[in-house]
């Protein structure tokens, strides 16, 4: 399938999108430097869903002629036709996300009438960052206020707007680009991510969003461009293109292996705790690490005491309809070879029908039972049990 075109976006070496690693750890934006970015299914589903979600915007927020309507509803219609993406999950998660950029338009247009909303919108902070700039989803200028709105398709992994280092540099861009033309007194980040249910909105004062660029931005870049600076590992390791083999990150974690016990022979309820939160900075490290020695080994370096073998596979029929068919010339009871038929699951079932449809058609017949217990660190939001024995009686979980 062919990629719409914001998957083409030109991607600064101090982006925003990358600006919680160079910030928090500023030599690794040229560490990554020479590395190419890698593609997945997610975000190119990520970005047929910014596609759609910029085509609609328009045709419903901006000014359009009979000509330009006609283009923007082909648009729309050949993109639901084609892209392999697009389903009715796609269709409710757009419209939620759409829903609120219109309300924010709305709102701003109540303030100012002149107020104006930009669609992919390239912004400039070079001002701050050296090169700096990046490409908004949905920039609002009014008088007093303006507002930088952000989609993020993805259900993996939640995004806050709150601290957002990405949509605070949308915002400085967005007013370095704008503020000769409008009183801007106000500057609003918000992040939608409806597959997820959750928008979030982050409001500075400007002084406040240009303090934190001079304090906070400045230096960092500055550190970051000339490839200078203290490796510091932490959550903006995730997505850092380097983070299986970084040897700062690897200290770090090794450090937590030496951590000191108190009684040789049995551990603490404190002890067991902070050793939960080693273990799970472990694991996630040590699948890192063993991404990252799987593709070297499969580009051919040898990596000590480790080899790539072929894996362990099951039988599987070629050919479906063929092997039907023999089965049924031998005429073996159907029974024998097909399975009985049933309903998919929900979420399939959501994609096929609409998330809207299938909660009114099984109305009644969708029940969330309680979860699995399992154990969380107490900063978690969700409500403690008392015990599983007196919150989940009555109920069997699989061990």
């Amino acid at each position: 399938m062919t990629q719409p075109a914001h998957a083409e976006r030109a991607h600064a070496l101090l982006g925003a999108s990358k600006a919680d690693q160079w910030i928090n750890c500023p030599p690794s934006a040229r560490q990554q430097e020479s590395i190419p970015d890698k593609r997945s299914e997610f975000s190119d589903e990520g970005t047929s869903a910014h596609e759609l979600s910029e085509l609609i915007l328009r045709r419903r927020l901006t000014p359009c002629n009979a000509a330009e309507r006609k283009k923007l509803d082909k648009a729309i219609a050949d993109f639901k036709k084609t892209n392999s993406y697009y389903g009715p999950e796609m269709e409710d998660a757009v419209a939620a996300y759409v829903d609120v950029v219109e309300e924010r338009f709305m709102a701003a247009k109540a303030r100012s009438k002149d107020a104006v909303i930009l669609f992919e919108e390239r912004v400039d902070f070079s001002e701050w960052v050296p090169d700096g700039y990046g490409t908004g989803d949905v920039v609002i200028i009014s008088d007093w206020m303006l507002d930088v709105i952000d989609l993020k398709y993805g259900k993996g992994v939640p995004v806050s707007a709150i601290g957002n280092p990405q949509l605070r540099l949308y915002g400085l861009g967005a007013w370095a680009n704008w503020n000769y033309l409008y009183s801007i007194n106000e500057v609003s980040m918000t992040i939608v991510q409806p597959r997820l249910d959750s928008v979030s909105t982050d409001t500075l004062l400007l002084d406040e969003l240009l303090e934190w660029a001079l304090d906070v931005v400045t230096p960092a870049a500055a550190l970051a461009d000339a490839g200078e600076g203290e490796y510091k590992p932490g959550s903006h390791c995730r997505w850092c293109k380097v983070k299986g083999n970084c040897r700062a990150r690897a200290d770090e974690n090794m450090k937590a292996l030496a951590y000191e016990f108190q009684d040789p022979a049995l551990l603490s309820m404190d002890e067991i705790g902070s050793v939960l939160f080693v273990a799970e900075q472990l694991k996630v490290w040590a699948k890192d690490v063993e991404e990252y020695a799987f593709e070297q080994a499969k580009s051919g370096a040898r990596i000590p005491s480790w080899k790539l073998v072929e894996g362990r596979s099951n039988r599987t029929i070629t050919d479906k309809a063929a092997a039907r068919k023999a089965l049924e010339s031998a005429e073996f009871e159907a029974d024998k070879f097909l399975k009985p038929q049933e309903l998919l699951g929900i979420g399939d079932l959501e994609k096929k029908i609409g998330k809207k449809e299938l909660a009114s058609l099984l109305d009644g017949l969708i029940v969330k039972p309680p979860g699995k217990p399992v154990l969380v660190p107490e900063t978690d939001k969700r409500p403690e049990l008392n015990s599983v024995d007196q919150d989940f009686a009555g109920e069997e979980f699989e061990v």
